[in-house]
């Protein structure tokens, strides 16, 4: 699947609010980091806590440009939590942790501006 990073790029199609409704994006915090070189592009692996009805999922994020590992912990993130799991390397990723591309392409998180608790979802 390719993703458009361009912002200038125009809206996908148009869907119904019923099709928004069946992707389940949660917030969650990162219990674990660690560099993930194995991965095509710059990469690193997280485990995040998304509260006792998800639990702990894995991800692999091409964040390795921005963030360090050891930074990332405790951040809370926003992740897809009902995609079909996808093998990247060595690693089952479980969820698709969410970010946008600034203007250098590179992935900066998309998380809440304030704490709120692990499991909660986007409305």
């Amino acid at each position: 699947m390719h993703l458009d990073h361009d912002p200038a790029a125009p809206a996908a199609e148009t869907i119904g609010f019923d099709d928004f409704l069946k992707v389940d994006i949660r917030v969650g915090t990162i219990v674990r980091a660690e560099p993930f070189p194995e991965a095509r592009k710059p990469s690193i692996k997280l485990e995040i806590d998304f509260g006792p009805a998800i639990g702990v999922r894995k991800s692999s994020a091409q964040i390795a440009a921005r963030y360090d590992p050891e930074d990332l912990i405790g951040r809370q993130v926003a992740a897809v939590v009902n995609f079909a799991p996808r093998q990247i390397g060595k690693l089952m990723s479980e969820v698709l942790t969410l970010g946008f591309a600034d203007t250098e392409g590179r992935v900066i998180l998309f998380s809440p501006d304030d704490r709120v608790p692990n499991g909660s979802k986007l409305f």
